[in-house]
């Protein structure tokens, strides 16, 4: 462990919640056939209305490859001589477009953790090693070098230092923050197999404490049913608010769902915060009926050696809890169809905890048959003051 390193960057540091003010937002648009289809047009009309509802209240850094500008530029206007890593205006706020290849599009995974300092005049950028969510022992597809540099090349991008904490292997959608110095977590993806085998629980928790600099980390035992991320807590758990969190839910005791959201909510109640605060739980049902991939869906893919093939009738990993805080609203995932009631219950529930912000509903069954959705998208990009040039 790189204790040195960690000392020397980030001891005045914290893992800001993501309710807090963000500069803007990350996003890689799709490509990937094994994800998003051999034609991947349905995919590119979800993700540009997707940051079409974050441009209002923030910027938006999109990665794109070469192939991915031109279909950009379908959806956005941009001059046809516009450079790499160069910004259009869009709803009051900046399109940044940033050639940058990459093997998929979750940019909650392979982006940077960012830290902010105590005033909120610098931040710095955590890298994590990235394995496709497990390497060679369960990993997803077998090419990830990509993906893998990603975090180091956007805070390159940014001009924000980095703090190295390779190999530990880690993605963004695993770990939840409340901003005050308590960590969410679960333990099914945090001790997985193909992540850090060598490293005991405590081993783990330490590089936690160490790397984000929180007190305190919560270790939920499971996630959603079927997550092929080995169950990632942005999927089953959120913070809310300060000891406030969501926590997916079902009252169906034949749902395979019911016992894993039965030992979080009691592991929840049994614990405090790192400020010591007993945590409140605002359960959010899961869609009352399971979303699964068709014979035309699965159809349409084209995987490569080594990559996870989908299935006809394959249960997806859907909830609601999957949301992602903008400046101005939360996105909300809905799935339509025979769970249009239970999309519309998130969206109640979600208005009672917006704290004034506004709930947007987004059609999202796309994003779900690409493996995750809307928080697995997007990464925030915590705001900072920035110091005049010259000061």
């Amino acid at each position: 462990m790189k204790d040195e390193v960690n000392a020397e960057l980030n001891k005045d540091y914290r893992f800001p919640a993501e309710y807090e003010p963000h500069e803007g937002t990350l996003l890689v648009w799709p490509e990937r056939p094994g994800s998003w289809g051999i034609d991947p047009s349905a995919a590119e009309i979800c993700f540009a209305e997707l940051i079409r509802r974050i441009l209002p209240s923030e910027d938006v850094w999109l990665l794109v490859s070469g192939k991915g500008r031109e279909r950009v530029g379908r959806f956005f206007d941009l001059p046809e001589d516009m450079q790499s890593s160069e910004a259009v205006e869009h709803s009051g706020h900046q399109l940044h477009i940033c050639r940058m290849e990459t093997d998929d599009s979750w940019a909650r995974d392979i982006g940077p953790t960012f830290l902010v300092n105590a005033d909120r005049s610098r931040r710095i950028a955590v890298n994590w090693s990235f394995n496709a969510w497990g390497g060679t022992f369960d990993g997803l597809y077998q090419d990830w070098a990509k993906d893998d540099a990603v975090a180091k090349q956007f805070a390159k991008l940014l001009g924000d230092p980095v703090l190295d904490a390779a190999p530990f292997v880690l993605e963004g959608g695993s770990i939840h923050s409340d901003g005050e110095g308590t960590l969410l977590v679960t333990e099914a993806c945090l001790c997985s197999g193909g992540r850090n085998p060598g490293l005991s629980r405590e081993e783990i928790q330490q590089r936690l404490k160490a790397f984000l600099n929180v007190e305190k980390v919560l270790w939920l035992p499971r996630g959603i049913y079927n997550d092929e991320t080995n169950e990632h807590v942005d999927n089953v758990a959120a913070f809310v608010g300060p000891a406030e969190v969501v926590l997916a839910w079902t009252e169906d005791p034949s749902d395979p769902q019911y016992r894993l959201s039965c030992e979080d909510l009691e592991y929840l109640n049994s614990v405090t915060d790192a400020k010591g605060r007993k945590i409140t739980v605002h359960k959010l049902p899961i869609p009352k009926t399971p979303v699964c991939y068709s014979e035309e869906e699965v159809a349409g893919y084209s995987f490569e050696p080594g990559e996870d093939e989908r299935e006809e009738g394959e249960r997806l990993a859907a909830s609601y809890v999957n949301f992602y805080y903008t400046n101005g609203a939360i996105l909300v995932p809905q799935f339509g169809g025979e769970n249009t009631e239970s999309d519309r219950q998130a969206v109640r529930i979600l208005e009672g905890l917006s704290g004034g912000r506004e709930v947007i509903p987004l059609p999202a069954r796309t994003f779900l048959l690409g493996g995750g959705n809307i928080h697995c998208l997007t990464q925030q990009i915590p705001a900072v003051r920035r110091e005049p040039v010259g000061s």
